[in-house]
């Protein structure tokens, strides 16, 4: 039987805390969430690797690192709502979870969100709702959100999912530009988005937030 708790303690220890994340609740979520229930059954042996974890159709569960430094650049509160997009099988949501009010999770899949869901329940997570939609499209029903979440690479992001966004709220994403990714927070402040850069790093591109691309004879 795998020492899954032992492997999340180490998995803090050498992957999230080397990496400049210091909130303690990002770091008490990240020992806590049993993050071998929300990746595939078959990948359990890996869920504690510092790598992305694949669930198949180009999508990933990103790596703990990764996900880990986007939190701490979004600098969520107790009190805020948070829109987790790609939430996959729901990890990134359920780490949220702890940080935040509530989460609204959307996948595309309505498998994913099945799946989400009973591991949502499995570890006793009750803030958060996922909802099945396109994923450029957010989830307009809940929105404003005060923080917005982006689990996967973008090379642009919809003005309608910016549009979700309280002023004074927060969007954290992956831009890829070719090979080369960066992740960027965005403060929404005067009905516009100013994007700041936080730190490197890539994963696949997610459906629905390509650059158009541009006409040529």
């Amino acid at each position: 039987m795998a020492d899954f708790s032992r492997r999340r303690t180490m998995m803090v220890d050498t992957q999230v805390r080397p990496s400049d994340v210091t909130k303690f609740p990002i770091i008490d979520a990240m020992l806590t969430v049993p993050r071998e229930l929300f990746v595939p059954v078959d990948r359990r042996e890996i869920a504690y690797m510092g790598e992305h974890v694949g669930m198949g159709g180009g999508r990933v569960i990103l790596d703990p690192r990764t996900l880990a430094k986007m939190l701490e650049a979004a600098n969520i509160q107790n009190d805020e709502m948070v829109l987790d997009i790609g939430s996959g099988l729901g990890y990134s949501a359920a780490v949220a979870a702890h940080i935040a009010e509530a989460v609204i999770a959307v996948e595309d899949s309505a498998d994913r969100v099945r799946d989400a869901e009973n591991a949502l329940a499995e570890a006793g997570i009750d803030n958060v709702a996922v909802v099945e939609g396109v994923l450029a499209e957010g989830a307009l029903k809940s929105a404003p959100y005060d923080v917005i979440l982006i689990q996967g690479a973008v090379e642009t992001v919809p003005q309608g999912l910016i549009d979700q966004l309280k002023e004074g709220g927060r969007i954290v994403a992956i831009f890829m530009t070719g090979a080369l990714g960066a992740v960027r927070v965005g403060y929404r402040i005067d009905g516009a988005v100013s994007w700041r850069f936080a730190f490197n790093a890539s994963a696949p591109l997610l459906p629905g937030f390509e650059a158009a691309k541009a006409f040529a004879l």
